[in-house]
């Protein structure tokens, strides 16, 4: 079994899980309007930030850069649930999920920075050296798929026998490189993202690190979330758009959805970026596996898209809300804007059920999904 041993959001709704949840139970969205002259771009755009200047003070054996000291501060909450996990010990790895890393190193160098750390894989060590972690961290750089197929390669690992701890965090930020090139495709919308609806106009941008620590086990705790299955498929369609029958998405759903009954869904946490595309490739994967009835739901309206930290803050976010008893509504989500009628969720709703499935699409044809189930015994 893989059990969650601890988690950590770190956005512009708050610096810890409990926080952020509580923020977003009560509707609010972190997301607002930025200048185009405070990165350098060519317009105006929507985004979700983190003020790092509100971080507890974490050593960071050095100077770091806003992406790295937001992940530090992650790992550090995600292991204060969980003291027992050494993250010293040679049996336990880090993983890093990331688009993009620093790419911000490109447009100017940072003072007291060695600007080798724009390469993920010394960023990943430099977060890692932090903890005196001794071994080689693991990079996962695979579009907006990133964090999903960082989780799905910790189980594997686990399961394998390589490690007992794994520690998963994603990180990204609203930089130059990232907000003028989804500008370019014209994906950004000028207002806050509505998922599914009938006037969405495209997706918002965010920044975030969230971590999600992964431990091998051979027993269940009433209690206790653990992971039980997870699929990535790519379907090689397009460099940047989905396949428009869904075709990745489904095997991925069909994959997780083997032994379980879809009768123990609380939901399906989709992608739901809202942009024209996006939201209808879903909708026709998630009616291809036959779960039209369960319910649906996206969190976009409320952080933006993180990127490669999304997979890993959605999946911790509907931990939560299901700890709660609830599923989280869709956040700009008004009028029915997919060809299929999804469940969609409107309103913060009650549930019974603790097990959910988590799905994401990325460039280049990338798509995942998990599924995760929380123990509740007899």
């Amino acid at each position: 079994m893989i059990e969650v041993k601890g988690t950590n959001i770190t956005c512009g709704l708050g610096f810890d899980t409990d926080t952020v949840y509580e923020n977003i139970i009560c509707g609010k969205s972190g997301i607002t309007h930025h200048d185009h002259n405070e990165i350098g771009v060519t317009e105006d755009f929507m985004a979700s930030t983190v003020n790092t200047s509100g971080l507890p003070d974490t050593d960071m054996k050095g100077p770091a850069t806003k992406l790295e000291k937001m992940a530090i501060h992650s790992i550090s909450g995600a292991t204060e649930e969980c003291p027992q996990v050494d993250l010293t010990s040679a049996r336990t790895l880090f993983i890093l999920s990331s688009a993009k890393g620093n790419v911000e190193i490109l447009d100017h160098s940072i003072e007291g920075i060695d600007n080798q750390r724009v390469n993920i894989p010394v960023m990943a060590r430099f977060i890692a050296s932090r903890f005196d972690n001794p071994n080689t961290p693991v990079v996962v750089s695979n579009a907006c798929i990133s964090g999903l197929s960082a989780i799905i390669l910790a189980a594997r690992l686990l399961r394998a026998g390589k490690y007992d701890n794994i520690v998963v965090t994603g990180i990204d930020g609203v930089t130059k490189f990232t907000v003028s090139g989804f500008q370019s495709f014209k994906a950004l919308s000028d207002k806050r993202c509505r998922p599914f609806d009938a006037d969405r106009s495209g997706l918002n941008l965010g920044e975030a690190a969230a971590t999600i620590i992964l431990s091998a086990t051979d027993d269940t705790t009433t209690g206790n979330w653990y992971y039980e299955a997870g699929s990535m498929h790519n379907d090689a369609n397009h460099i940047s758009g989905p396949s428009r029958v869904g075709e990745g998405s489904y095997r991925c759903l069909m994959s997780v959805l083997k032994d379980t009954d879809i009768r123990k869904l609380a939901m399906i946490n989709a992608h739901g970026t809202a942009t024209l595309y996006n939201d209808e490739m879903e909708s026709i994967a998630i009616e291809r596996a036959g779960l039209t009835s369960v319910p649906v739901n996206a969190y976009k309206g409320y952080l933006g898209h993180t990127l490669g930290a999304a997979g890993i803050l959605e999946c911790i976010l509907s931990m939560k809300s299901l700890d709660n008893d609830t599923v989280i509504r869709t956040l700009g989500y008004e009028r029915h804007g997919v060809s299929r009628q999804l469940n969609i969720v409107t309103g913060n709703t009650l549930t019974t059920r603790h097990e959910f499935i988590k799905m994401m699409s990325g460039f280049g044809g990338s798509n995942a999904a998990v599924r995760f189930r929380k123990e509740m015994g007899l």
